[in-house]
């Protein structure tokens, strides 16, 4: 298979840098093209990086001497990429528009950044569970005169700790009313050089500006449906959540508390949630993605797992892993929950989602 040449915006920031890493051999997609901020442009890539590069011991060498262009210039990847990989660092509505000027070039835009996550034509894919909204990206060519571009983004990491359990016990009959979560979130979820040293160690930081809006308020974009051209975000469940930064490098973990939808009678016992979780695949896994985990729930019965250093790689970094399922004396159950926050949360979730649409024939012809 020939490969798709892809560039990467913000490619000297993390999780670029996690972008340039993960592709690297990757089956589908070859980096062809980097850019970033105009400091860093005209430079090679190993130069723009070398006083900074945090992802594992050396640069991918296809990728070490390419020369950044300035990523507010959309008309440099002209010719040089199919599509790009967003990790840009910058003003939201800055962020807006520049991906709108790639897309305008024809130049379809996977994002991470959280500049059009609410917009209504934009699908924020977990391609697990709304693969259908990719329906939407006809009207939003249509809307914006955009004839090859389009937009797709990633929804924030901290959902990626509970989305999937959520939506698996959802398509198994059991909706969710209402949840509590309380996330443990690593420091590379900041940035580099993110939190001061001072401030994380021997600490806890309990409060994330932003944070616990976007766990709250995504889910239901998530869970939508798509209805004229746009995406109807759900009505439950109702989330409170309370997000922290812990001393942790990578890997973000939640404690979650939740109730059932259903009378009594109805609702899933211990024993029917874990098989639903463990058995839980969808299309990613049935198109057997090259990024997709082969099982996207893993379960674990020690008492005191998933725990960030040991659990955080499982199914290279794209799984849930829940441990300590169990009652709740105020909700229905409780259970704690992790899953990589640079690799599922950020660059290799915008893989994935590349991969699903790649699969899907949006890429066709580009």
């Amino acid at each position: 298979m020939e490969k798709i040449n892809v560039g990467v915006l913000g490619a000297t920031g993390m999780v670029g840098q996690r972008y340039i890493k993960l592709l690297e051999d990757h089956p589908w997609f070859k980096v062809t093209y980097v850019a970033a901020s105009p400091r860093s442009a005209g430079k090679a890539y190993k130069d723009a990086v070398s006083s900074r590069w945090l992802i594992g011991a050396n640069i991918p060498a296809d990728v070490a001497d390419l020369i950044v262009e300035d990523a507010n210039d959309a008309s440099k990847a002209i010719g040089k990429c199919k599509f790009v990989f967003s990790a840009l660092e910058m003003d939201k509505d800055a962020i807006k528009a520049l991906e709108a000027a790639y897309a305008a070039e024809g130049i379809p835009v996977v994002s991470n950044a959280s500049a059009n996550r609410w917009t209504e034509d934009v699908p924020m894919l977990v391609p697990e569970i709304n693969y259908s909204h990719l329906d939407v990206i006809a009207e939003q060519k249509k809307h914006h005169g955009w004839d090859k571009g389009f937009i797709a983004v990633k929804p924030n990491c901290s959902l990626q700790t509970y989305m999937m359990p959520l939506h698996a016990l959802i398509m198994a009959g059991y909706p969710v009313k209402r949840m509590i979560v309380t996330t443990l979130q690593a420091t590379s979820g900041a940035g580099y050089p993110g939190v001061p040293s001072f401030d994380m160690i021997d600490n806890i930081v309990p409060y994330i500006g932003g944070e616990e809006e976007k766990t709250e308020k995504e889910c239901l974009k998530i869970l939508g449906t798509v209805k004229d051209g746009k995406i109807e975000n759900a009505t439950l469940p109702k989330v409170s959540s309370t997000c922290t930064r812990v001393p942790v490098i990578d890997g973000h973990t939640a404690c979650v508390s939740l109730e059932f939808d259903l009378p009594d009678d109805k609702k899933p016992s211990l024993e029917d949630i874990e098989r639903v979780w463990t058995s839980y695949s969808s299309v990613p896994q049935e198109l057997k993605l090259p990024s997709a985990p082969e099982h996207a729930i893993v379960v674990r019965h020690e008492e005191n797992r998933p725990q960030p250093r040991r659990d955080r790689e499982t199914e290279k970094g794209m799984a849930c892993v829940i441990g300590r399922l169990r009652p709740c004396n105020v909700f229905d159950i409780k259970f704690v929950a992790l899953s990589h926050n640079t690799k599922r949360g950020a660059a290799l979730g915008g893989i994935l989602n590349a991969e699903l649409l790649k699969a899907k024939g949006f890429f066709d012809n580009l």
